[in-house]
């Protein structure tokens, strides 16, 4: 699986793809220059289970770790994956 970021003005996304195919896909908004807001995240269903969703927000916690920003996760799914896992919540708002 190849996970790509794109961004566009204060918006952005996370795509999963597994042989050129999207199978996964976050979406977030630039919230000033030290902070995103993860506001959704879907997996298809035949990828769900598979951990599609937690590889998109660990990409997000690479990401900002690299930039030194900040994620506030809206959406619920982002929201559980900080909720159990402490190791990435050095980057957490």
């Amino acid at each position: 699986m190849e996970i790509i970021r794109k961004e566009n003005g204060s918006k952005g996304q996370f795509q999963a793809l597994k042989s050129g195919l999207e199978v996964g896909l976050m979406t977030y908004s630039v919230a000033g220059k030290d902070k995103i807001i993860i506001d959704h995240t879907e997996v298809s269903p035949s990828e769900k289970g598979n951990g599609v969703g937690q590889a998109l927000v660990m990409e997000a916690v690479k990401y900002a770790r690299h930039t030194k920003i900040m994620i506030l996760p809206l959406c619920p799914f982002a929201r559980s994956v900080f909720a159990k896992n402490k190791e990435i919540r050095d980057v957490l708002v």
